[in-house]
Parts: C-alpha cells; sequence; structure tokens
C-alpha cells in the first residue's frame, strides 16, 4: 500500500518578525507587597508625570492585584479571580469568567502575573482619562508534566483606580505591541476541552471530545514513532493544541515567499524569559499548533515530523535548518516503513529524479523559502545518507553537537568535517551520488 503524500509542509518554528519599534526591556520580578500606594501618586504628581519613585510604587500595587488572581487559579477561587474585575463591565467580566475556567483545565505546577512595563495607550487614555494604567502584563506559568521549566507569555491589561484600589478595566489592551505567537494562548478565546492520553495533552474546543480522543490516539502513536528512531532521551511530554480558532499562537498559516506553502501543523518554542527578545538559549518547552484546516483529517505522520522537532529542540537552537528539517523527515519516513504495508517509495523516487539533480549547496533557510517542498525532500536524502554512513545514533550525535556548539562558520565547517569526514561541498556530491 502506497503511504498518501503529505498535502502540507510541516515547519519547525515560525519565527514572526517583532513589530517595528517595539524595544524588548528588562524584567523585574521583585516581590509584590501588599496593600497601594497609589493614592499617594494621585495626590503628589500630575497625571501622566509619575516620579521613577511613584512608578515603582504602582507597579508594586498592581502586581499585588496579579499575585491575588495568581493564586485564585491554583486555589479555584472564581470569586477572588474576579475581585478585581471592573462589575460595571458585563463582557468583561464573562471574558474573564471563562478564562478562569479554561484555566482551570490544566494542572499548573508554578503560575504567576506581574507587571512588565507600561504600554500607553491614546485610545485608552481617551476613554479612562490620564490615569489610565495600560501595560503589558507577563504570565510565568509551569504546566505540570509538560515543562520543564516555566515559561512565559504576555498580555495587555489596562486598570484604573478606584476608591484607592486598582480594577481591571481591559484585558485586551495594546494587542499590537505583544509578541505575534506568544501572547495567543489555547485558553484565550473561546471554552476548551482537554484531553490526557498518556504523557499527551490534546486542546480542542468545549463539546469536541471525539475529536480530541482522536487526535489523541494519534499524538500517542506519532510519540512511539519519534522514540523508535530519535536517538536521545525524550520523555513524550508534549501539547497538541487543535482548535478551530486560527489566531492560537499565531498569527499566519503559510510561509515562504511568492505563493508560500501551507503549514498544517507547527512547533512553536516556548521560552522562560520576554518573549520580544532575542533568544541565545534552547527553547524549555513546546506546543504542536493544528491549522484549523486539517484538524480533522490530521494524520500520524505530520505529527511525527513536529514531534520530532520538540524532542530536538530542547538540545538548541543552532543546528541549521538543513538538518533540522531533514531530521523531522527522516524521523516521518522511517517510522511509516515501520508498517511492513506503508511504504515512502514514491516519495523516495520523487526525491531521487526530481530534486537532487538540481541540489548545489545544503539547502539553506533562504532555498526553503524559494522551494518548500524540494528542500525538504533534500534534507530528507541528505539524512538518509547519514545515517546509512554514522547510523541513527551517530546523525543524533551531529545534530547535538550543532545544536550547542554551531557558534560560526568555522566551527559549523570542523563539526561537519569531524562526524562526517566531509565538507559541505563534498557531502553534496557524496548525497547526490547516493542510491538511497
Amino acid at each position: 500500500m502506497k503511504h498518501p503524500r503529505r498535502l502540507f509542509a510541516g515547519v519547525a518554528a515560525l519565527v514572526l518578525a517583532g513589530t517595528a519599534g517595539v524595544v524588548a526591556v528588562r524584567l523585574q520580578q521583585g516581590g509584590s507587597a501588599v496593600g497601594s500606594s497609589a493614592a499617594a501618586i494621585k495626590a503628589t504628581a500630575a497625571p501622566g508625570q509619575l516620579t521613577d519613585a511613584q512608578s515603582a510604587a504602582r507597579k508594586t500595587a498592581v502586581d499585588a492585584v496579579l499575585a491575588k488572581r495568581s493564586t485564585a487559579v491554583l486555589k479555584g477561587d472564581l470569586k477572588g479571580f474576579l475581585a478585581a474585575v471592573d462589575p460595571k463591565q458585563p463582557q468583561l467580566v464573562a471574558r474573564q469568567r471563562m478564562l478562569f475556567t479554561n484555566l482551570r483545565k490544566f494542572r499548573f505546577t508554578t503560575l504567576k502575573y506581574f507587571v512588565a512595563d507600561e504600554r500607553p495607550s491614546k485610545e485608552l487614555t481617551a476613554k479612562y482619562g490620564a490615569d489610565i494604567f495600560s501595560t503589558r502584563v507577563m504570565m510565568r506559568y509551569q504546566l505540570t508534566g509538560l515543562d520543564r521549566k516555566p515559561v512565559q507569555t504576555d498580555v495587555g491589561y489596562a486598570f484604573v483606580q478606584r476608591g484607592g484600589a486598582w480594577v481591571l478595566v481591559e484585558d485586551s489592551a495594546i494587542e499590537e505591541t505583544l509578541s505575534p505567537d506568544g501572547h495567543r494562548q489555547p485558553w484565550d478565546f473561546q471554552e476548551i476541552s482537554v484531553i490526557r492520553k498518556g504523557r499527551v495533552l490534546v486542546v480542542v474546543d468545549k463539546g469536541e471530545q471525539a475529536l480530541g480522543q482522536k487526535i489523541a490516539k494519534v499524538s500517542q502513536g506519532a510519540v512511539d514513532g519519534v522514540q523508535r528512531h530519535w536517538r536521545r532521551p525524550w520523555n513524550g511530554e508534549v501539547m497538541v493544541v487543535a482548535m478551530s480558532e486560527p489566531r492560537v499562537m499565531a498569527t499566519v498559516w503559510t510561509a515562504g515567499s511568492g505563493s508560500g506553502w501551507t503549514i498544517a501543523a507547527k512547533a512553536v518554542s516556548l521560552y522562560d524569559g520576554d518573549p520580544w527578545a532575542q533568544k541565545s538559549v534552547p527553547p524549555v518547552s513546546s506546543r504542536i499548533v493544528v491549522n484549523p484546516a486539517v484538524r480533522s483529517k490530521l494524520d500520524q505522520d505530520l505529527l511525527v515530523h513536529e514531534m520530532t522537532h520538540v524532542a530536538t529542540l530542547q538540545l538548541g537552537i543552532k543546528t541549521p535548518v538543513w538538518l533540522v528539517e531533514g531530521i523531522a523527515e527522516y524521523v516521518r519516513c522511517a517510522s511509516i516503513e515501520d508498517d511492513p504495508h506503508w511504504t515512502v517509495d514514491p516519495y523516495r523516487k520523487t526525491v531521487r529524479s526530481k530534486y537532487l539533480p538540481s541540489m548545489k549547496v545544503l539547502p539553506t533557510q533562504a532555498e526553503f523559502n524559494v522551494a518548500g517542498d524540494r528542500s525538504y525532500g533534500q534534507s530528507w536524502w541528505i539524512t538518509v545518507y547519514l545515517v546509512d554512513e554514522l547510523g541513527e545514533k551517530g546523525v543524533a550525535d551531529l545534530y547535538t553537537d550543532l545544536a550547542k556548539h554551531n557558534t560560526s562558520q568555522k566551527v559549523y565547517a570542523a563539526i561537519l568535517k569531524k562526524h562526517t569526514g566531509k565538507t559541505a561541498a563534498q557531502l553534496v556530491t557524496a548525497v547526490k551520488k547516493f542510491k538511497g
């Protein structure tokens, strides 16, 4: 039986450019004292002209409010969670109630909200007055059984002072200044269902239990496939988000230049730090997010590709794209052919006859942008060749070395030569001669 060709190309992680003019700021996570200095601020400074000390006092006061909300989520205290929400806005209260309901469906090892940096808004000032405090709030959390360490995402909130207390009046403020794929979390849109199967957690819309169970079964099979062919420890813990909402942890579902190609699923990396900051360390966790257009017909081999990214990303972020995607394609195809009734021979034939003749270099991101299908096929063939030469463990060793130490072109060349005995050009020549 021939395995049907994948309809879409998967990608390891979609890196979206930050909005121009947005500057990453250093976060301060100092303790939040209980109580508020807001009244003193209002009495001693003109609107919008706070001193550093007054700004710090306001931050401390709002952090105290946020700390109570964090505790309320962990304890299941809906009343405490809604205590600081403007009761005059029933739609805001309803959204916050739904947020609480969704958050309680996850198991948090840790959860903390804190003020990151102020983001003034002319629209909010016009609506609420000069004393409005619109701010980027950081959500730092760790999901039990999924995240090795805490991760961070940002949300946009706005507060006003009433009767000496700070009240939440906006929960979707300053959206345009937030991280493009960081702040749109699964719990932020509509009520969800959470299904657990082994170490896999699947998130779907409320009422989609049957779909969630189906995806969970497919996901567990994908985990097993990765663990058979990726020769590095991976515990198989992963969250698969398969909601109908297309904005969850994403802004686009295409990639590449020109018409691009459709992304069926992607592995989104999560870090313990400001989502806007330049990434120089490996991610501490990942989520697989499924394109809503294909979630009902999601197949195991696509998930194997993306889960390979989840398993490998924790090693580092310095591995060249040809090996990142080549490993994911290799594990996907090897997993398919674990079943003697399935084959990737049509794919093998296409790569050998159509994609290899034009290969001049090990594919870079530029090649992927110009011709995604060709670059994926070439990267897979390179990896198949390397496995034939080095074995799966040897290729895993190469990947790991590059992920951790590939800091320059010179180092890259040295690592490649150490593991393969070849330069990049020599490797291309050998791969093109390889019959597979």
